[in-house]
């Protein structure tokens, strides 16, 4: 996996899941954070108060991609992590 994503680990990023909140419930990484991709404008500020880096997750990547695009536009030091599931890996 991308080595960016273990240097993101190591500086204690956000995990922040952005699925269904069913996705969610059928699993994730422990210790994430959920917020629904189209709830991301209006949690901004809270996502920004955590004072850490992120590393956003979905099913594929693609929600993750939209999630991190935003995020940066938005002053948030994020990288997209892709599926959750390979994220999780990196975690063991």
């Amino acid at each position: 996996m991308s080595t960016e994503i273990k240097e993101y680990i190591e500086k204690e990023a956000v995990i922040l899941d952005v699925r269904t909140l069913a996705e969610w419930d059928e699993g994730h990484i422990e210790g994430s954070k959920h917020v629904v991709l189209s709830l991301i404008p209006l949690e901004i500020e809270q996502i920004k108060s955590w004072g850490k880096p992120v590393i956003a997750v979905c099913k594929s990547g693609g929600r993750s991609g939209q999630a991190t695009q935003f995020l940066a536009q938005n002053g948030v030091d994020v990288i997209n992590g892709g599926p959750w599931q390979n994220v999780a890996k990196e975690l063991n």
